[in-house]
């Protein structure tokens, strides 16, 4: 999975926080659900327009943010 396929960065959208491409969802809700340990079926029903890989993608973006380490494909 590459992950810029599922999110971008503008800074005409959601003022430039990165957000699941083709959405103006930003990972920063995501990751916050997550962390009130809402589960993924819960996040895909409150956002159908989601799908699991987005879900990984924001993972795998914000570990590597924290890393500060390069990005790199996986493949599910």
């Amino acid at each position: 999975m590459d992950i810029y396929d599922r999110i971008e960065w503008n800074p005409l959208v959601c003022n430039g926080k990165p957000v699941i491409k083709g959405t103006r969802i930003p990972l920063s809700i995501l990751l916050e659900q997550i962390a009130e340990n809402v589960s993924w079926d819960q996040i895909l029903y409150d956002y159908p327009e989601l799908k699991k890989e987005d879900i990984q993608a924001c993972l795998l973006f914000a570990s590597s943010s924290i890393d500060n380490s390069e990005i790199k494909e996986i493949y599910a």
